[in-house]
């Protein structure tokens, strides 16, 4: 069986969230959106800053784990990932199963933009006092294991979100000729 789903990875504020509640629209009423981190927060049973502060990123990892592997028996769906989900390659395994796994980009200067607008405070991994200078660290470390996960590679700095979901949807039309998407 084909893939019939996809997984949208990527450092935080790339545009996961945004892009794929487009592409699942797009994609019609047979495909449900879905976010890993609100799995996270099912299974702990409180928020992820409260996951983070309480129980420590360990613990938050292994719940990440255990989504990964709930989505690779799902299908027909669009997954935004969090940030951290490749430190784990487990979850890309898993993840590979059943979805084509998109890598969306942005400039170091436009995620900054998108976390201060959002508020530092959502971001336990940088709410440290120097957010630029997290970024661009866990960014450095974070860009090859993106990289080797990723079959499909978007930047998002400047585009609409209707134009990152058509360079997506014609990409895997390029790897998948006969596609179910």
């Amino acid at each position: 069986m084909g893939k019939d789903s996809i997984a949208l990875i990527g450092f935080m504020a790339t545009g996961k969230t945004t892009v794929g509640k487009a592409l699942a629209k797009h994609l019609g009423n047979k495909f449900e959106f879905l976010e890993t981190d609100d799995l996270v927060i099912k299974l702990a049973g409180k928020s992820i800053p409260e996951i983070f502060s309480e129980d420590g990123e360990l613990l938050f990892r292994r719940y990440e784990i255990e989504a990964c592997r709930s989505i690779s028996k799902q299908s027909s769906i669009v997954i935004s990932c969090g940030g951290g989900i490749v430190l784990n390659q487990i979850n890309i395994e898993n993840l590979k199963r059943n979805c084509y796994i998109v890598l969306l980009e942005a400039s170091i200067e436009e995620i900054y933009k998108r976390i201060v607008k959002d508020g530092k405070e959502s971001r336990p991994v940088i709410n440290t006092g120097k957010p630029m200078e997290d970024i661009k660290k866990i960014l450095a470390y974070r860009q090859p294991l993106y990289n080797s996960a990723a079959e499909i590679v978007i930047d998002t700095t400047g585009k609409s979100v209707n134009e990152i979901v058509s360079l997506i949807l014609a990409k895997i039309k390029e790897i998948n000729k006969n596609p179910l998407i």
